[in-house]
């Protein structure tokens, strides 16, 4: 009972807070519209017939005039009708990975749950002919050719992002792009498809070493149960995203700036970027071979030079 109170008050207060930060940015922010970030994606270098995985600061873009229906609509229009849309829609209770393994009762279940991933993963859920991947922690989203073929499945995969999984099934898509909007080179987690697949060769023992079992339920109401393994904690404050980290995201934008795989450009008001997904996995194998991970060290990152072959 507690507990339950204790997510209903951090509930409340981000919605008390989400509320805030809207009208502070209706208020002080850019005004932006769906044909004008459509414009910035084109401009950008997005193409009809992409696949997008999308990472994304709403908030970040301005004030956009139709709030975030209106930057999936944009998303859309830059893809068009053979293109494809991807979005992170993790649900998360406890609010990590490791967190969510230790509850002996979750059940997750997509009629029911939603996303912890913020308003435009939430967007594309509720639109007309979205998927979504059946997952209890790392499900994603999809909207477009092959929002089916990336999602299916996903529960049967043998792990998060390994093979089998909407990650996997992404990087082999034509025209496949990661796509930032207003956000670093950290909260990204594509880099995990890499972990995944080289399994216990990647260079860096990110997991823990027990593995769980957690349920999931379909739209059928049918019962699976998923392997998940968390992240080793002590490993994960190294990591990319962490605050602390300012020095492996300015690395890791360098190098792929130096590489001629990053795009930069402006959608709305903020700071945007796309790499190929092919590439992109291709170069973090080739770092992962150099010991440069998003776990790396600053001696490690010394030790290899920012655009070396």
């Amino acid at each position: 009972m507690l507990e339950q109170a204790r997510r209903a008050a951090r509930a409340a207060l981000g919605a008390w807070r989400r509320a805030a930060g809207a009208r502070h940015v209706r208020h002080n922010a850019p005004h932006v519209t769906r044909a004008g970030l459509a414009a910035d994606l084109a401009r950008l270098g997005i193409a009809p017939g992409d696949t997008l995985f999308v990472h994304s600061s709403l908030k970040s873009l301005g004030y956009v005039e139709g709030g975030a229906l209106a930057v999936i609509a944009a998303l859309q229009d830059a893809v068009g009708p053979q293109g494809t849309l991807l979005l992170p829609a993790y649900y998360l209770p406890g609010g990590t990975l490791r967190a969510a393994c230790a509850m002996p009762d979750y059940v997750f279940d997509p009629r029911r749950h939603g996303t912890h991933m913020g308003r435009l993963p939430e967007a594309l859920l509720a639109s007309a002919g979205v998927r979504r991947s059946l997952h209890p922690t790392h499900s994603v989203c999809a909207w477009g050719r092959h929002a089916a073929d990336l999602t299916e499945a996903h529960h049967r995969a043998p792990s998060i992002f390994g093979m089998g999984s909407p990650w996997q099934r992404f990087i082999g898509c034509e025209q496949a792009k990661v796509l930032g909007l207003g956000i670093s080179m950290g909260p990204v987690t594509f880099y995990h498809a890499l972990e995944d697949a080289m399994g216990d060769a990647f260079p860096v023992p990110v997991w823990e070493d027990r593995t769980a079992l957690l349920a999931c339920r379909d739209h059928a109401g049918r019962r699976w149960e998923v392997p998940v393994r968390p992240f080793d904690q002590a490993v994960a404050r190294r990591r990319i995203d962490h605050p602390g980290r300012g020095d492996l995201r300015d690395y890791f934008h360098r190098e792929f700036d130096a590489a001629g795989l990053r795009v930069n450009g402006q959608v709305g008001d903020a700071a945007a970027w796309w790499i190929p997904a092919q590439g992109f996995y291709d170069h973090l194998r080739q770092l992962a071979s150099n010991n440069v991970t998003i776990y790396a060290s600053a001696a490690q990152l010394a030790a290899r030079p920012i655009g070396q072959a």
